[in-house]
Parts: structure tokens; sequence; C-alpha cells
């Protein structure tokens, strides 16, 4: 993919601040309905970030706030230093790439990539080279005298890109541009989608509820709930070290479970369930509460979990005075399920106390694999998330 110059911004703005999105206090009501809740967020010049959340999270009415599709009730919207909560979408420095492309089906390519340059009054040389270099950016060159209905719908997501770039804007909005296409083809415009932004340079606003493709994809991620925003960091930040139940449960699988704060010592919080024993070196920063007894749930992700065969173990416990004692971040059970999933095997595994764990190993690991079998789960202190909701 070769590197073009698209990166003259539709507004004059110090170059120090050209590309990045201010909001502050955004709000949004449909009638009793609060769709964005007193939202503030910073995106840097040229990055990626991602809005990322369950359906009804206000990420779309976030993105077309700042696209001027929607007007916020109260709030301020900056794009490249400038205050535009009150200007309309073609007076903002803004491009938006939607969900279905909305590409025109009786127009070429061509015509398609060119429509935004001649409503603005670009020259007609002007426009031919700088339609020319937006296709070459999506390797669509060779399809610009085709219509939208002769491509496929990769080929209709290129030419929406290019639409939207070659109006050179300083942030790029996509509002789940990659919903309607296949897994296969959808894993490769990720790939190709993050190696154009990087090119390029344009800070990329893009909305989605597919955690892998937000974490495999962005900078930064926003995960929201309720018209807010509940965590943001890394791919790395909101995943190994999510600040709440809600997203450690949204940003991947987990093993949860009920129960309640049993002592607090130098290493950590230890916390009863009905069936576990669990010790966390890692609770979440301000989330625990002091007092024993009480409430909380405690997350371990899948891929923490190890299992072993637990034939001698189960026939040591079942013939010791000790047997009915809970050992500390280790449980037995039985292998219910086993599923392959390429690299690694996934394998679901039932305690006696009736939980089910799901634990995800690689293959080179040789987990049991026999249905039936008595297997010992164990984790480390340093995978157990501990939280109040």
């Amino acid at each position: 993919m070769s590197t073009v110059d698209m990166t003259a911004p539709a507004m004059t703005a110090p170059s120090s601040v050209a590309g990045s999105v201010e909001l502050r206090s955004l709000t949004k009501t449909y009638g009793s309905a609060v769709a964005v809740d007193n939202l503030s967020l910073d995106v840097q010049p040229g990055e990626f970030l991602s809005l990322l959340g369950p359906s009804g999270c206000g990420k779309t009415t976030t993105l077309r706030m700042i696209g001027g599709f929607e007007f916020p009730d109260d709030g301020s919207i900056q794009i490249s230093g400038q205050n535009v909560e009150n200007l309309p979408p073609h007076k903002r420095p803004v491009n938006t790439v939607f969900q279905a492309y909305a590409l025109f089906p009786h127009m070429k390519v061509a015509d398609n990539v060119a429509y935004g340059l001649r409503r603005s009054g670009v020259a007609k040389a002007d426009m031919a080279s700088r339609v020319s270099r937006a296709l070459e950016m999506v390797r669509m060159t060779a399809y610009a005298s085709r219509k939208p209905a002769q491509l496929s719908g990769g080929q209709q997501q290129r030419v929406a890109l290019a639409r939207a770039l070659v109006n050179r804007p300083a942030v790029l909005l996509l509002d789940e541009p990659m919903s309607a296409l296949d897994r296969k083809l959808r894993e490769e415009m990720q790939v190709e989608l993050k190696l154009l932004q990087h090119e390029l340079g344009t800070t990329f606003i893009f909305v989605t509820h597919d955690q892998e493709e937000a974490l495999s994809m962005s900078d930064r991620v926003a995960v929201m709930k309720d018209g807010r925003i509940e965590q943001i960091g890394t791919a790395s930040d909101v995943y190994d070290a999510p600040e709440s139940s809600f997203v450690a449960g949204f940003i991947g699988r987990q093993n949860s479970f009920a129960g309640t704060i049993a002592s607090f010592d130098a290493d950590g919080v230890r916390v009863h369930t009905k069936g576990l024993s669990l010790h966390s070196s890692r609770p979440t920063k301000g989330s625990v509460p002091a007092a024993g007894g009480a409430e909380v749930s405690a997350a371990i992700r899948p891929e923490s979990v190890v299992v072993s065969s637990a034939a001698a173990v189960v026939s040591s416990a079942a013939a010791s005075d000790t047997a009915s004692e809970t050992p500390v971040n280790s449980v037995t059970g039985t292998l219910l399920g086993v599923s392959e999933l390429g690299h690694s095997l996934q394998l679901v595994i039932h305690t006696p106390s009736d939980d089910q764990i799901l634990a995800r190993l690689p293959r080179a690991a040789n987990p049991p694999t026999e249905l039936g079998s008595p297997v010992l789960c164990s984790w480390s202190a340093d995978a157990v998330r501990i939280f109040t909701s």
C-alpha cells in the first residue's frame, strides 16, 4: 500500500492540535432517555481510538455528535482546537464512513469518490489527481469505472474510505463500517485499515461492539456503558487491568464468582465463595472495601487457568482427614467439554459446588481431554481480580 499525502485539514488550525478532539461534559437525551451522560474525552492527533460497548451504550450517538449529525443538549466539542458543536457536518473538519457505506448506485467508483470534491468546487485537474491518489491508497484504481453493484462488500468499503479520505479530513469517523463483512474479509480489512491509518497519520475514531476488533486495531479503547465511559486505556489496560466487573466481563471471556471478603493481608485479599477460596494479589484499585464480610465478585480469565489430571489428587483427598478443606486458588472437577480453537483448546470443567470453569490452554500444554475425567484447575493470585460490582 503506497503512502499518500492526504493530511491537509479542512479547517486551519495550529499544527500542535490539528486532528485533536476534545469533548467536555457532553450530554444528549431523547425524551426521558439519556443517551450520552456528561461525557468528557480527549483524542490525540493521529490516534486510533475505538468507542466500544453494547448496543444502546451511547457510542454511535457520541460519534454522530462529533460529526454534526446530532447536536448535544449540553457540553462542548472541539476539533483541531476549534469549537464545532453548533456547526453542520459540512463545516467540520471530519468525514464519516457509515455502516451502510451509502455509495451512489448510479455513479461509477471514481465519481463516487469525487462527489465531495465536486460539491466543494475543487478544480477538475486537482480533483482528478486527488481521486486517483485516493483510489491508489485503497487499492481500487483498477475498479474506477465500475459501479457499486459490481463490487464485493470489501471493495465497496474501500470506496467509502477513499470517498471520505479524499476530502483530507482532520478526523475520520467510522461507524461500524465492517459489520456487514464475513469474518475472513473483516479480519483482512482490520489489518488494512490500521496500516492505512498509520500511513496517513489521520485521527480515526472508530465505533464497534466487537471486542476483538477494538483491541486489535486501536491505540486506545474507550469502553462505554449507559452513556458514560467506564474505562479508557490501551488494549492491555482494559483486558489485563479492568477497573470494573462490567469491563472485565465485556472485554473477552472470564470466570466470575460471587463471594465475600474473608481477610486482608500484606499479600492481598482473600475471598470465600460457595465452593472456592480465592487469593488475589491485585484487587482493583479503590474498589475493594476494607471490611471483612463485604460482598464482592472475583474474575479469572480462561487463559489464566491451568488444568491437569487430578486422578491422584482425588484419590488422595478421599482418604484424607482434610478432604473437606478448600485449597486456595485451585479446585478439582470433572471435564465436561473440550472445544478445538485451532492453536488452543477450550475446556469446560464442572466443580462439586456446581460451578463451571472455562479454561483455554495452548496445545503444547497437553491438557487432559477425556470427557468425564477428574481434573485439577489452578491459577495464580495475580490472575484474580476483585470487584465490588
